[in-house]
């Protein structure tokens, strides 16, 4: 198979796969392993720091095929410019779901700090025995909610795609199993597992069947297809727009690793473990690289 067939496999499993996994824990596991959760989103958000930082922005400056360096300033531009994309996005997500989940009382923190309120089922809890007017409950609102949610979820999940295209486009010789690229899939499909279940849990409490929200859910991750696609075809169009896809995914990693996975590694266990693992992930995603 050509190198787009395998990338689209390998997209698939992270993004559709991902979500799915995601979904299936909220269908047939309990929630109450945040200690876990916790290490494995700092280890994660490690590898993808030390990716970015030691491959993919090295690879804008340098992009294969140019004869000279690309100009600090573009590769500064394009790392804000995927920062702030995923940043708006994440925005828009908390403005149309969180207006579907009213916190709990005044004390209640607004910050994920356990996993049940990463994934926002500690609101849903409560919203199946009332409503947000304190009537009785509405199943058709936590239905509405998840859909919202899947949709939102859906939007992001394409520039996360970019990550992974725009990685197998800056190093070609590395082939499907290899480099950056395949390290992107897999941290971004660990990254997609909460995800999918912030989507499937108030499809459920909703009324939803359990199959049907498993589909939902898997079928929220299928835009990483496209943007892997996207972001493999624009960074083999020419050195300067490898340089922009490089330099635009690293930003959206950054934001995905300090806006998204620390904070909630931390907050769901507030010990020095979770830097540790941070610091080891970096370190493996250093060796990944260079060895």
């Amino acid at each position: 198979m050509g190198p787009l067939a395998w990338i689209v496999i390998i997209t698939a499993i992270a993004g559709v796969g991902g979500t799915g996994l995601g979904g299936l824990i909220a269908v047939f596991f309990r929630r109450d392993s945040s200690r876990i959760v916790s290490l494995l989103l700092a280890f994660a958000g490690g590898i993808m720091c030390g990716v970015v930082s030691f491959d993919m922005i090295p690879g804008a400056m340098l992009p294969e095929g140019a004869s000279e360096s690309v100009s600090v300033f573009f590769v500064m531009s394009g790392v804000m410019l995927g920062y702030m994309v995923i940043w708006l996005l994440n925005y828009w997500i908390d403005n149309k779901t969180n207006h579907e989940l009213e916190h709990i009382d005044a004390d209640h923190p607004k910050t994920a700090d356990d996993l049940d309120e990463l994934i926002h089922a500690d609101h849903y809890a409560r919203h199946e025995h009332e409503s947000e007017d304190g009537g009785p409950a509405n199943p058709y609102q936590l239905f509405i909610a998840g859909v919202v949610m899947a949709c939102a979820i859906a939007l992001h999940n394409m520039p996360e795609g970019m990550v992974i295209g725009a990685s197998y486009a800056g190093d070609p010789a590395a082939g499907a199993f290899g480099g950056s690229g395949m390290v992107m899939a897999v941290i971004i499909g660990l990254h997609n597992i909460p995800e999918g279940m912030a989507v499937a849990v108030p499809l459920i409490s909703g009324g939803q069947k359990r199959w049907k929200a498993m589909l939902i859910t898997a079928a929220s991750g299928a835009p990483t297809i496209l943007g892997a696609l996207l972001g493999y075809c624009l960074g083999t169009l020419s050195p300067m727009w490898l340089a922009l896809s490089l330099s635009f995914a690293a930003g959206a990693m950054y934001y995905v690793v300090f806006g998204e996975l620390m904070p909630e590694a931390i907050l769901m266990w507030r010990s020095k473990l979770p830097a540790l693992a941070t610091v080891a992930g970096i370190l493996i995603g250093l060796m990944i690289i260079y060895v």
